[in-house]
């Protein structure tokens, strides 16, 4: 039964963007963007190789080094060894799955949730994804 109720900028996005909907069943979005970082992708790529995937549209995504690079003198090798380790995975990562990353030296790299809006990536209309508590940001944007 259709309603002729309004339906709010959540309800507009959120049915142009329904993949598949079956009852009892969670719904399958459409996602515009991945924003990826070094610190919560490296088990989502492991799983990736595990089911032998591939990434479906890797242009859909976009990487950068975030949480675990100095804010200063890049000149220096990374003093932690983890986070240089998560470095080198996320380097790794994008490289194997085409996924475009903006790396330590790119004058794009940046805060993964504020890349976005920054670089014009995050547009009104869209469906954004990202491992980060700060995601819901972009719907300053318009995006959920």
């Amino acid at each position: 039964m259709a309603s002729n109720q309004p339906k709010t900028l959540f309800e507009k996005i959120w049915e142009r963007h329904v993949v598949v909907q079956e009852p009892d069943c969670p719904v399958a979005l459409y996602i515009d963007l991945h924003l990826i970082h070094e610190v919560t992708s490296p088990q989502a790529f492991q799983a990736l190789r595990d089911k032998n995937l591939k990434v479906r549209q890797p242009s859909r995504g976009v990487a950068t080094m975030d949480h675990s690079i100095p804010t200063h003198d890049r000149s220096l090798p990374i003093a932690d060894p983890m986070a240089a380790k998560q470095i080198r995975q996320l380097e790794e990562n994008c490289r194997e799955f085409g996924i475009p990353l903006y790396g330590m030296d790119s004058p794009n790299q940046g805060i993964v949730h504020v890349i976005g809006p920054e670089l014009g990536l995050t547009q009104p209309g869209m469906t954004i994804v990202c491992g980060d508590s700060h995601t819901s940001t972009h719907g300053a944007f318009g995006a959920l």
